[in-house]
């Protein structure tokens, strides 16, 4: 018995000082977590204040905030008296298994970087990338977040962005609004057109320069077909979609346009 009680005795201070060690452990990752957060809010927070590219600044935030967390790991490691220094390799070879099993995410965060690099678009830019249309909400480090027309969060990795065709409506400081006006057999065709010219003048946020388009377009069994093309700002693009739409029937009413209606001839044959 009185050999078994330093036995006991060593247990019951290995088992207190483990405790001890845990509980230190969790402080100093509660701490930690809350020192991160708040050196992310003065790096965002004089970023911001320097006029710093949107863009660039939700990328800086979310690489220094992988950064610093695993430094907080390894700080904790170390004070669990594992060497870091063989973690740090271990780390890094890790890494590169990683890396050749999930290629796939080194590619995204690849795309990542040349579309901060090249910039396509940015940060509150309308676009079309890989195959969505909406404002870009953010540029991450694997993936991009678009907010699309019908309000949809949407996330697209960023390699799929970056290998297919990029549309950015936003750069150019208008764009064309492609509508067509279908016509009876029996409407003249430059009647309707100086017409509606003249009514796309008075839809607010119509350019004038370069003056809309209105011209035939072709012809179908029901008539002649024409181009309704104003130019806008990307910003109005959608009031003065509908509102062209509205105006080419008030219009055609307005000049009392029969409907249009497709005409067939039969031809009989008698044997």
């Amino acid at each position: 018995m009185e050999a078994i009680q330093p036995i006991i005795q060593n247990a019951g201070s290995m088992i207190v000082g483990a405790g001890l060690q845990i509980i230190s452990a969790i402080i100093l990752w509660i701490v930690g977590k809350k020192l991160i957060k708040f050196a992310m809010g003065l790096i965002v927070g004089n970023l911001k204040r320097t006029s710093f590219d949107a863009t660039l600044l939700v990328y800086v935030k979310s690489t220094v905030s992988v950064l610093l967390n695993i430094i907080l790991v390894v700080a904790i490691l170390g004070f669990f008296g594992i060497e870091t220094t063989s973690f740090a390799a271990l780390l890094a070879a890790a890494g590169i298994a990683i890396g050749a099993a999930w290629s796939g995410l080194l590619a995204h965060f690849a795309a990542g970087v040349f579309l901060v690099l090249f910039r396509p678009f940015s940060v509150g830019d309308f676009v079309t990338a890989g195959g969505v249309t909406g404002t870009v909400e953010e540029i991450g480090l694997f993936v991009t977040k678009i907010n699309t027309l019908d309000n949809v969060h949407t996330i697209i990795a960023n390699n799929t962005i970056f290998s297919d065709t990029i549309q950015n409506f936003s750069t150019n400081p208008y764009r064309r609004v492609d509508l067509v006006a279908q016509l009876n057999h029996g409407v003249e065709p430059q009647d309707a057109i100086a017409r509606l010219r003249e009514s796309l003048a008075q839809i607010p946020n119509v350019m004038s320069e370069p003056a809309p388009d209105v011209e035939i377009l072709e012809f179908n069994l029901a008539g002649p077909v024409l181009a309704v093309r104003p130019y806008c700002n990307n910003d109005h693009y959608w009031q003065v979609y509908f509102d062209t739409n509205r105006i080419i029937r008030e219009t055609f009413g307005a000049a009392n346009y029969a409907v249009p209606s497709e005409h067939f001839t039969l031809h009989q044959s008698v044997n």
